[in-house]
């Protein structure tokens, strides 16, 4: 941290009362995002975001078009949050509006990009299965959220403080450059010369359909980042609430799969294909006016979209900016990627890869 950046949160800390907590450094992520947690005397444990917003590229201004996103950097084409205070301190309301457990936001500056939160605790999913935990109940009571959540259209803006953000559809534009970002980085990871002209026309014309339906089936509020490092287990609260959610700001109306397929094909940790299987049941009974097999194939074309982002974007621009921990999730999410392939639909797709990027090019 700059001395101007740590000058600039000390201030806000003693606005807000905070000034004599210790401040205690919590383990970061691929974000420009910063957490501490904050341990005021007397007081229960708090938790420090830090979101330079300097840091990031614009947002999606409502009514942009295509041209203007893409111009704006990638969070506009995206659809990324950059972050955005705003966006967390709606979100978070929203959930809590709805019986779930987002924390409570106890100070917030917008412009300088800080905010204080409740302290939700430790106890990630990913590290209570990690120690033992059985983890056929925590993934119940995560989908069970999803059903929550779904169980109402979201509305086109969400307020609260005072505060208004946009809850935009994650559409095809988005889900295109999303993928896309496999074709830039991925070569450059792995050693391949840069994909011809010919592969990429191939490649946008066999997603396309992908991206189209993804938007068109976007109805539901969608976390964006759900999966075992970003929920919390809460037992002591009831019912969907035992399960503390983190990381939502990036929040947008999606297909009612999108959240599932991070959580059921986690990057980051084995999800067996019998315990995936047997949570989109839990999800499918629990929804029956959903079109079961239509449903399950936007899954598995949407999960494809999906891996094929996060080994560009994520994991081989991660690596080749020399985080090389990233390197360890790729084995994983190829056999993701190559299972949801063998789709037959998906036939086109996998003959792509299988020309374009040879097994020995696939970490």
């Amino acid at each position: 941290m700059s001395p101007e950046r740590d000058a600039q949160t000390a201030r806000f800390l003693e606005d807000h009362g905070l000034a004599a907590a210790r401040r205690e450094p919590l383990a970061g992520d691929a974000s420009t995002r910063r957490y501490e947690r904050l341990h005021p005397a007397g007081g229960a444990a708090l938790i420090l975001m830090d979101q330079p917003p300097v840091l990031e590229s614009p947002v999606c201004p409502p009514g942009a078009t295509q041209c203007e996103r893409l111009a704006l950097g990638y969070n506009a084409a995206a659809r990324l949050a950059a972050g955005s205070i705003a966006a967390f301190v709606t979100t978070a309301a929203y959930l809590r509006d709805h019986g779930l457990s987002a924390p409570r936001v106890v100070a917030f500056d917008v412009d300088s990009g800080l905010a204080v939160l409740e302290d939700l605790g430790d106890a990630l999913f990913a590290t209570l299965i990690a120690k033992g935990e059985a983890e056929t109940p925590l993934y119940e009571a995560a989908v069970d959220v999803q059903v929550q959540l779904h169980e109402q259209r979201p509305p086109d803006v969400l307020e609260a403080e005072g505060l208004a953000w946009p809850l935009l559809t994650y559409d095809a534009l988005a889900l295109k450059v999303s993928t896309d970002t496999f074709l830039e980085w991925w070569p450059k990871f792995a050693g391949l010369p840069p994909f011809g002209a010919d592969a990429v026309a191939e490649w946008d014309a066999l997603w396309a359909p992908v991206w189209v339906r993804g938007e068109a089936g976007a109805s539901v509020f969608c976390h964006r980042d759900y999966h075992a490092q970003n929920l919390l287990w809460l037992p002591e609260r009831a019912g969907a609430a035992r399960v503390g959610l983190l990381d939502f700001q990036d929040a947008l109306r999606a297909h009612p799969s999108w959240d599932l397929t991070h959580l059921l094909q986690d990057a980051r940790r084995d999800v067996s294909p019998e315990l995936e299987a047997s949570m989109l049941e839990r999800y499918l009974r629990a929804r029956p006016a959903v079109a079961r097999e239509e449903f399950l194939a936007d899954y598995r074309a949407l999960a494809a979209s999906n891996a094929a982002r996060i080994l560009g974007r994520v994991f081989a621009r991660q690596a080749l900016l020399g985080r090389s921990q990233y390197k360890a999730f790729m084995p994983r999410t190829w056999r993701y990627l190559e299972r949801n392939l063998r789709d037959p639909q998906l036939a086109g797709l996998k003959a792509w890869f299988d020309t374009h990027v040879p097994a020995e090019a696939r970490a």
